[in-house]
């Protein structure tokens, strides 16, 4: 049997995917303990169905970002020399970091569903603290991987 070569991976990369990858656990664990709380303790916030429609729609419009976001941003992998314009794609022309956003939009939704104060709450927390601090370490490492292009696209998109 013939050695495969081994894929090389580019360590900011990997820091990138692990950084990101820990973010998303603080997600889901605020989840689970927002879940565990309004089965133990629950407080109900919305009584009528339309705010259920809304939930749903924010259960869609959350997974359609997060698709689109992930879809968008591919061929960043692909090319080496980047401008500022090569990260304004997609959803990306508005948001840096549009896979949180759908993330958040998408747990509100979850929340507003079961209508389940807990896990509303437990998503505001855990999108603060992943902006605070697992977001700003994934665009240091951005700013080290792609320099003055990932700097000036910073100057164009805000959020």
């Amino acid at each position: 049997m013939a050695d495969s070569p081994e894929k090389i991976v580019d360590p900011q990369t990997r820091r990138i995917h692990h950084t990101l990858a820990h973010s998303y656990f603080v997600y889901f664990l605020f989840l689970i303990v927002g879940i565990a709380l309004d089965y133990f303790y629950p407080l109900r916030f919305f009584t009528n169905t339309a705010s259920a429609l809304f939930g749903v729609l924010l259960l869609i419009l959350g997974t359609g970002l997060i698709f689109w976001a992930q879809r968008s941003n591919r061929h960043l992998h692909k090319n080496g020399n980047l401008t500022k314009e090569d990260f304004l794609c997609g959803p990306y022309c508005y948001s840096r970091t549009p896979t949180h956003w759908g993330l958040f939009v998408l747990t509100m939704g979850l929340a507003v569903v079961l209508n389940a104060f807990f896990v509303f709450l437990s998503t505001i927390l855990s999108f603060i603290i992943t902006k605070l601090i697992f977001l700003r370490r994934y665009e240091e490492v951005l700013e080290d991987k792609y320099g003055d292009a990932y700097r000036e696209y910073e100057k164009m998109v805000r959020l």
